[in-house]
């Protein structure tokens, strides 16, 4: 019987990363896959959707190109190199993790882990023992109980990505993250493409502002957006709704993602929120002092890099360096739209909502030279703070490279910073980024 200081059940961001972190500190460890290495996020989530978001950024710049003098034309759209080239992203991305666990002497296993019990576990007919286990096994896609769902041969994300040709009529069922950038990813290719929502709009955990900008944008993009849907049965090439019908060739269900409770179960893991999650103290411990789980496992964020941070957390007070439980204000969350949506902490409502000495501003890409010269002026950086210390409450910046610029704002937070430490800064012109000094400036 081998035995490892740890062995990690899963090899996504979480599982990986916390694997790495493991040997950081001089462990032997092991790490268990029963799919594919780099886990939803790599094979069927960020990874290859952005690289099909890329695709569309290159038809939305053709377009743009031939709006301002330059004449081209998209002659043809060969999508199997499209999804070849998705194909080649991601493989370069588990040979990188591959290399990891090389170069960090891990041993991987793939196959189907069975616990024995709170330090053997078994795979491939072989039993392992150690000290300590961290569970990373992520999630599903949630399919709802639609009448008729069970009789169509829809997609989800675990198949959307092995399609090997276009749609020529998409139906997205759940406006979400996903589905919202998976219509982005699909409508400059020519999809005819329709997201129902049965909530009262798309992207509900997102800034009202944000939400507005992007359903302009879809409707630019001619994305029927149904809101407030009522989904009375789906059938072969139709979602019937209370008012209409839509008709499809492929139909994608994105309406959540349910935690993966094999194991915990097995355990006899103690469970929180009606039994959808394992339940964790604030160093990712479950009821079994050896046995941790992180990402999806626990009610947080299911994001990719916050699975990664609390995988860090939870080793690091394994072996003896515990620190601080991540929190969910400091956690950014991304939309990859066009523009993209970024933000972290309290929402302006919610800031609201806890007092009355707050306070918000906003400056709009359209004021910014770089924003203009670059023909992206849809968008703005709103920044909620406490009026009396200055204290950055929340951020939400949509527009070009939100996703990359809200880590700038996210420092300033970590740091302990305040509008004043943005103000004193001096940004480079011009930038995108000018404007959080810009706004800073009128705040305090």
């Amino acid at each position: 019987m081998k035995f490892y200081d740890l062995i990690v059940i899963g090899a996504g961001p979480g599982g990986y990363v916390s694997a790495v972190e493991a040997t950081k500190l001089g462990k032997k460890v092991a790490v268990i896959e029963r799919k594919s290495i780099g886990g939803t996020c790599l094979n069927v989530g960020c990874i290859p959707s952005k690289a099909y978001l890329k695709h569309a950024d290159w038809l939305e710049t053709v377009s743009e190109a031939n709006h301002f003098g330059i004449d081209t034309t998209v002659n043809h759209i060969d999508f199997e190199k499209l999804v070849y080239r998705k194909d080649q992203v991601v493989t370069q991305l588990q040979q990188g993790i591959h290399y990891l666990f090389k170069s960090n002497q891990i041993d991987y296993f793939e196959g189907d882990a069975t616990l024995k019990n709170a330090n053997e576990v078994c795979v491939n007919g072989e039993i392992l023992e150690a000290e300590k286990i961290l569970l990373a096994t992520g999630s599903t896609p949630f399919v709802p109980p639609i009448k008729g769902i069970n009789t169509v041969d829809y997609l989800t994300t675990d198949t959307f990505f092995d399609l090997r040709e276009l749609p020529e009529k998409l139906a997205i069922i759940g406006g979400g993250v996903i589905g919202i950038e998976l219509a982005f990813a699909m409508a400059p290719l020519g999809v005819d493409v329709t997201v129902i929502e049965v909530a009262p709009e798309i992207l509900l955990t997102e800034d009202v502002e944000a939400r507005q900008l992007i359903r302009k944008k879809l409707n630019q993009m001619n994305v029927k957006v149904i809101e407030k849907a009522t989904i009375k049965e789906v059938k072969a090439h139709e979602v019937c709704l209370a008012s209409e019908k839509i008709v499809f060739d492929q139909l994608l269900v994105v309406t959540g993602r349910r935690a993966n409770m094999t194991l915990p179960e097995a355990l006899g893991l103690e469970k929180v929120d009606s039994q959808k999650f394992v339940a964790v103290n604030r160093h990712y411990q479950t009821s079994i002092p050896n046995v941790y789980a992180i990402g999806d496992l626990i009610d947080t964020y299911m994001l990719a890099h916050a699975a990664s941070k609390e995988g860090i957390k939870a080793v690091r007070h394994m072996f003896g360096k515990a620190e601080a439980p991540l929190k969910n204000e400091v956690i950014p969350k991304c939309v990859y739209t066009h523009p993209e949506i970024a933000s972290f902490g309290l929402t302006e409502t919610e800031a609201k909502e806890r007092s009355t000495d707050v306070l918000v501003s906003k400056i709009p890409y359209g004021n910014n030279g770089r924003a203009i010269s670059g023909n992206e002026t849809s968008g703005f950086i709103k920044i909620i703070a406490d009026k009396q210390y200055d204290e950055i409450l929340g951020v939400v910046i949509v527009g070009a490279n939100a996703t990359e610029m809200i880590h700038t704002l996210l420092a300033i937070k970590e740091s302990e910073g305040t509008l004043s430490e943005i103000e004193k800064m001096t940004f480079a012109h011009p930038t995108l980024s000018e404007m959080m000094g810009e706004l800073a400036n009128e705040m305090i």
